[in-house]
């Protein structure tokens, strides 16, 4: 590693910490020492700490002249201290300032480590306690694991040969292991912990066996898609079910939830690219969490429920010990099934443990969408729900953007992107001090009411971006959204509501005029008289979805 592709891994990551260290950094006087941070990164799944970088933007090097000669020996003490073994190395840029890099890897399975007798974390910039969700969710890792469980009569003729090509080119690709596509069957089982001398295991039986004998051993492994026309319905319109390898059943999945994808046509100049209605790496992402960290122990099946305005993503048993609404983003989750994440983390199907919520919001808000919405799961199942909807298509654009001048190497992260949005959203109360003094640095955000305002809005880029859209079709966008959200809060709305809505800023017979033009084009309008009633036309969901009707009329 680089100290370039350092600093741009921080930008991503949230398990790197730089540190000035000039001269020295002190050994373990205090908990901001290194041996606490060690231990914090340590109970954290691991991380780097690097000497030699100042803490904050633009992360100057400084030339860190800490432990010079003594490399060797550092590694010694932590070993000697915290019996856990860290790499450390030298980095050095073209004008020779040092940099010296410590990786932390995770804790021991199950347990955590202590600093005078305190199990640490991060928070911000402090080294403090472990809360109660994070020192449960390590607790729960000496749980006995579903996946790693031998599944008595499974046998290698019961293992599905395509979904083993795929496994090995997939791990293969991922490992930068070309060699690993050309091992017998048997010993890919065994070096991946697949096999073992008493026999074959749950994850072999989810990720490979065949459907004779999923059926036999495990058939709530079944994955069932419902696909209703429109949200109100009870009854389905189509039920698909998969119960098949989990390495050749998720691309068929995909494939029959993508066959009724739609597309967000974005068409102003310099922006020209379409949004899925629902991401793959998300909708991917979602399915694989939740077969991964389903509670096998309860007989019910992953249930994908789609229509065109929202897709609900729904597995049995509640969020793993330690993990709620409120910390989702924050702590790292152990999953039930251990050994069946860790094949899928190899193989590149999904993030790094604990990452792949991240995505998912990540990937989310950065299309101009509602956030990811896990707000009715409870203790007995996970319900996520993904909407199709993009509300703010300048906020997309913004995004899009950003990221290409970045390019692919440097992506935005997930909590720089939760910020954007809460700042757009007007909610910068509450958004960790340092990121917001980044994204000022980076002229992503600028203070509203003058330099000493605490209140936060979006750089002039993306109001730029934003006015330009900001008539279509002869309607003002704002009257359109305004519509919209009278639609979207009463589906049956009344002339009174639009009048409502608009607040003065028109007369009620500029409301009617406007609403009468609308009508037959993305409204439908019912009954005569008092009696009439608005709502939208089918297949009109969004404002994006609007303005495309609008200058195609």
């Amino acid at each position: 590693m680089t100290i370039q592709q350092l600093i741009k891994l921080k930008e991503s990551e949230d398990k790197i910490e730089f540190k000035e260290a000039k001269n020295q950094y002190n050994y373990n006087n205090g908990r901001k020492s290194v041996l606490g941070y060690v231990c914090a990164l340590a109970n954290e799944g691991g991380g780097i700490l690097a000497f030699g970088i100042k803490e904050t933007k633009p992360y100057t090097l400084v030339n860190s002249q800490a432990y010079i000669g003594r490399i060797g020996q550092l590694e010694q003490n932590i070993y000697r201290d915290k019996a856990i073994r860290v790499k450390i190395s030298e980095l050095f840029d073209e004008h020779n300032n040092r940099v010296i890099l410590i990786e932390i890897p995770s804790r021991p399975v199950g347990k955590m480590l202590y600093f005078d007798d305190v199990p640490l974390m991060r928070v911000g910039d402090r080294l403090e306690r472990m809360n109660e969700e994070m020192y449960a969710s390590i607790v729960m890792e000496k749980e006995p694991d579903f996946s790693a469980k031998i599944c008595p009569e499974l046998t290698l003729n019961d293992i599905d040969e395509t979904a083993v090509r795929i496994l090995k080119e997939k791990y293969a690709l991922k490992q930068n292991n070309p060699d690993f596509k050309e091992l017998p069957t048997e010993q890919l089982l065994k070096d991946l912990d697949l096999l073992t001398n008493e026999g074959l295991t749950n994850a072999a039986l989810i990720l490979l066996a065949k459907e004779e004998a999923l059926k036999k051993y495990l058939p709530n492994a079944q994955v069932n898609i419902e696909y209703r026309k429109t949200l109100e319905q009870t009854h389905f319109d189509k039920r698909y079910t998969y119960l098949k390898p989990l390495f050749v059943g998720i691309d068929e999945i995909w494939k029959q939830l993508n066959a009724r994808n739609l597309d967000h046509k974005i068409n102003q100049n310099p922006y020209k690219f379409d949004i899925a209605y629902f991401n793959e790496e998300v909708v991917r992402e979602a399915v694989l969490n939740a077969i991964a960290h389903r509670d096998y122990t309860i007989n019910s099946e992953v249930v994908i429920k789609q229509s065109p305005e929202q897709m609900t993503i729904t597995n049995a048993g509640g969020f793993p010990k330690g993990v709620n609404l409120d910390n989702l983003l924050t702590t790292n989750s152990t999953p039930r099934s251990r050994l069946l994440a860790q094949i899928l983390e190899k193989t590149g199907l999904v993030e790094r443990s604990g990452q792949g919520v991240d995505k998912i919001y990540r990937i989310t808000l950065a299309e101009g969408k509602p956030g990811p919405d896990y707000s009715k799961s409870d203790m007995f199942q996970v319900e996520l729900t993904l909407k199709a909807a993009m509300e703010d298509p300048a906020f997309a654009m913004f995004m899009y953007q950003l990221q290409a001048d970045r390019g692919e190497e440097n992506p935005i992260g997930t909590f720089k992107t939760i910020a954007l949005h809460n700042i757009k959203e007007g909610k910068s109360e509450g958004i960790n001090a340092q990121l917001l003094q980044e994204l000022e640095q980076e002229e992503l955000i600028k203070r509203s009411g003058g330099s000493a305002s605490e209140k936060y809005v979006l750089a002039d880029k993306y109001f730029d971006i934003k006015n330009t859209a900001s008539e279509v079709g002869g309607f003002r966008i704002i009257d359109l959204e305004r519509v919209l959200n009278v639609l979207k809060d009463n589906p049956v709305a009344k002339m009174k509501d639009f009048v409502a809505a608009f607040d003065n800023d028109l007369n009620r017979e500029q409301v009617r005029y406007l609403i009468d033009k609308l009508v037959d084009v993305v409204i439908e309008k019912q009954g005569t008289g008092s009696g009439t009633t608005y709502s939208l036309k089918g297949g009109v969901i969004d404002l994006n979805n609007i303005t495309d009707i609008l200058k195609g009329a």
